[in-house]
């Protein structure tokens, strides 16, 4: 897996079928350590399997707010199109984590905070000496033919 590339859990893409999330649920992006790595076949993957980085500094817990659903889910020609026009970005700031690792998209509104995908960060990102910016495709974060 090279630095960039998103997967989508198994879990999330039966969990998108089902309609298990509502159009309202807020999506986030979550800074994660190498504590755990994420893999596509996680069984039921959510936020506290995976170890958030410290939140000193500009990385507030729980990452940063995507959207809501309705927004960030779009379809055309059968291809169903995930994407957010926010870029997280946290400033660098000598408080902050030095080994970020993965991005973790998550359903923040869900109570166990179910996680949708991740993104490789090309770790260890220093948060302290480095702006750390995930900037998505212009196609959008993923998608599903």
């Amino acid at each position: 897996m090279a630095a960039g590339d998103v997967v989508v859990f198994n879990e999330a893409k039966a969990k998108m079928l089902d309609g298990d999330w509502a159009s309202t649920d807020h999506f986030y992006c979550a800074i994660c350590d190498n504590t755990t790595t994420p893999s596509a076949s996680t069984a039921t993957p959510v936020l506290s399997d995976f170890t958030e980085v410290g939140t000193a500094g500009t990385y507030v817990a729980g990452g940063t707010d995507l959207g809501a659903l309705s927004a960030l889910v779009t379809q055309a020609a059968g291809t169903m199109t995930f994407d957010s026009a926010t870029n997280p970005s946290w400033a660098s700031h000598a408080s902050n984590d030095v080994d970020a690792y993965w991005g973790i998209i998550y359903n923040y509104t869900d109570a166990g905070k179910d996680a949708v995908a991740y993104v490789d960060l090309g770790g260890p990102v220093n948060m302290a000496t480095t702006t750390l910016t995930i900037t998505w495709n212009g196609s959008g974060i993923f998608t599903i033919a």
